[in-house]
């Protein structure tokens, strides 16, 4: 097939067709030009996935009839901000971005009060604000929102979409961008497709992937994982309306798209232009390895999720250049890549980084997480990593077996070991985590807890254990100065900043009980906030100075990040320090600027040789975090217990 001429040929039909009148000429022209420069690769994905088909053209048609409704709905300070991002070209690699992820209803408890915590964010330096899932979903258990019953509605206890765009705007005012989750790979059992679908809709039958009986589905369980086996067993749930079987990669009320239906990706495309026209910067695409199923396979990162998420991303340059995608893909290091790339997703979670950075705190050792970042850190220069150490979900384990058994590491052991560990149930462990998916036929499992008990804090504070506060203490401030200057959007967890300890409260809710992940869901108060924030440290106890500390070390650190150039547009270079329990990188950009981190996980005194300094090119440096300075020409560069050194020269 000649793409190009074809394209063009199909692209004259459709623009004959269009009501342009629905448009100003200027946005007329706008949306032409762009329809135009995208269209080719818009009309290579879309019939690469569907050109089988015979009516493919009819639905490429109703494609673009979609995207320009999306351009009628852009508000003109959009479509300004879109003119603004596509000069900038890549405004999420500057040192200024600073993400926080949070649920509404444990920050807010609204949108409306969200807006009132605008001042806060802007005091620790957020620029990026993730409001984790706000849509209409089921009563009881949603999964924490990613059970969508409309894309187009806020769940009513947050506010409605008036409030949403009113925050939107808000934000956008004060600098801070707005990112929200796209949850495209499944909805609920309650929106309005898969309600019609219940009442015999063909049509919406067709939405999804429902079989009659379990001769396919059996076919496809040879090959497929199982995500939440502590919940239910397999990847299908029979629903007794319908006597058919679901297909539920998740939890048994979210029934997943049928992406083999054309129908479906421009339904979903017009969801999608919705929620960027709402107001936001970025957003996050949920489950994005599931989109796609194939017999014979894990149904996991396919060729064709890819190219769909690429037909997705034309979609947004030509109504909604100014918005990126986030990927979510907590997958295998070198699936994880795949999807980043400046027309599939710009940003990417970074899972690798943050599982061994986990690792070495367990471990005290560093070459799992060296080695790992050597081969998997570098990415193309127009898309960047988001950065985190906790997230709304549990932690798994998912560095490449290849390199730790290069290193002598038995992969299935060391896993076991770190699930142990973080659980409390190895002899010595610091840490307070509750096991997530525990499987009952291997025993594996994944981890959840909040960033201050997996470090230590909740313990020591209960043994009444300064030493052990102050090394707690230290180790989340590690953990996230390595996340702040290694490269990329730092993302924190809402709750780290304050150094929260585990909620336990989820274990009297019926609705939440059954999934450990709200353990580390906490909501944070406004006495939280105004103690942080306070000008004084008189009458606090010793839980609340811990608190106090964090805070002001994240955001002593995020200051100084912003002041330096190096930590945005640069490049990274993983080094080798010669000590198992040190970590370093060096940064480098256009000016000739560089900054060298050192890190030493260990609670030990750890010394690095001078050699180190050649990745700086032996000249004098300062260390941003304390002042101290080196000539260029140690021997030995020496780090106290859990210290990090960021040397500018």
């Amino acid at each position: 097939m000649n793409y190009a001429a074809d394209s063009q040929q199909c692209l004259a039909r459709i623009v004959d067709t269009l009501d342009f009148s629905v448009l100003s000429k200027k946005d007329a022209a706008l949306f032409l030009n762009r329809l135009t420069t995208h269209f080719e690769a818009l009309f290579t994905r879309y019939t690469e996935v569907y050109g089988h088909q015979y009516d493919c053209h009819w639905h490429l048609h109703q494609l673009v009839e979609v995207l320009l409704e999306g351009m009628k709905a852009r508000k003109p300070a959009m479509k300004k901000l879109d003119t603004q991002r596509l000069a900038e070209g890549d405004w999420y690699k500057d040192e200024k971005q600073v993400g926080m992820a949070c649920y509404v209803d444990l920050m807010g408890p609204t949108l409306r009060d969200l807006i009132t915590k605008i001042p806060y964010y802007q005091s620790l330096g957020i620029t990026y604000l993730h409001l984790m899932p706000l849509y209409a979903s089921p009563e009881g258990d949603s999964d924490g929102g990613y059970a969508v019953s409309d894309y187009r509605k806020v769940n009513p206890a947050l506010g409605n979409m008036k409030d949403l765009r009113e925050l939107a705007a808000e934000l956008q005012n004060a600098g801070i961008n707005l990112v929200l989750d796209f949850v495209f790979n499944h909805t609920s059992d309650e929106h309005a497709w898969a309600k019609a679908a219940l009442t015999g809709d063909k049509r919406y039958q067709n939405y999804y992937y429902l079989f009659d009986d379990r001769t396919v589905p059996d076919q496809y369980e040879h090959t497929l994982r199982e995500i939440f086996p502590q919940v239910r067993r397999g990847s299908f749930t029979h629903n007794e309306t319908l006597d058919k079987w679901v297909w539920t990669t998740f939890n048994s009320f979210q029934w997943d798209l049928n992406y083999s239906n054309p129908e479906v990706f421009n339904a979903i495309t017009s969801e999608m232009l919705f929620l960027a026209n709402i107001g936001c910067a970025a957003l996050r695409l949920d489950a994005l390895a599931f989109i796609w199923k194939e017999m014979g396979t894990n149904c996991e990162n396919q060729p064709k999720a890819h190219t769909l998420i690429q037909a997705f991303n034309s979609c947004l340059q030509i109504v909604a250049p100014a918005v990126v995608f986030k990927s979510e893909a907590i997958v295998h290091p070198d699936e994880v890549v795949k999807y980043i790339r400046k027309d599939e997703c710009q940003l990417s979670y970074n899972p690798l980084l943050m599982a061994l950075l986990w690792n070495s705190l367990a471990t005290r050792k560093t070459r799992l997480l060296t080695r790992s970042m050597q081969k998997s850190f570098a990415i193309a220069d127009d898309c960047t990593w988001v950065n985190y150490v906790r997230c709304h979900d549990d932690i798994g384990w998912t560095f490449d077996d290849a390199v730790a058994q290069d290193l002598g590491i038995n992969p299935y052991d060391h896993r076991y070991f770190l699930n142990q560990f973080f659980t409390g149930r190895f002899d010595g462990s610091f840490a307070n985590g509750v096991p997530f998916a525990e499987n009952p036929s291997n025993g594996d499992c994944r981890v959840c807890g909040s960033l201050a008990s997996l470090c230590g804090l909740e313990g020591a504070l209960e043994a009444g254990d300064t030493k052990g506060v102050d090394e707690a203490i230290k180790r989340m401030l590690l953990l996230y100065g390595i996340t702040f200057s290694i490269g990329g959007i730092p993302l924190i967890y809402s709750s780290d900043e304050l150094a929260l300890l585990n909620d336990y409260s989820y274990l009297d809710d019926d609705a939440k009980r059954h999934d450990d992940r709200w353990v580390n869901r906490i909501a944070v108060t406004d006495d939280e906030i105004a103690m942080a924030l306070a000008d004084t440290d008189t009458n606090l106890s010793l839980k609340e100075k811990s608190q106090r500390a964090v805070f002001n070390g994240l955001r002593t650190m995020l200051s100084i990040r912003k002041s330096h150039a190096v930590f945005g547009r640069a490049r990274t270079y993983i080094l080798d320090t010669g000590n198992v329990h040190c970590f370093a990188f060096v940064r480098v950009n256009d000016n000739g600027e560089k900054l060298l981190v050192t890190a030493n996980f260990s609670e030990f005194v750890q010394q690095i040789s001078g050699d180190i300094l050649n990745a700086v090119g032996h000249q004098p440096c300062n260390d941003l975090l304390t002042g101290a300075s080196l000539r260029g020409s140690e021997d030995i560069i020496t780090l106290q217990p859990f210290q990090q050194a960021w040397w500018a020269v």
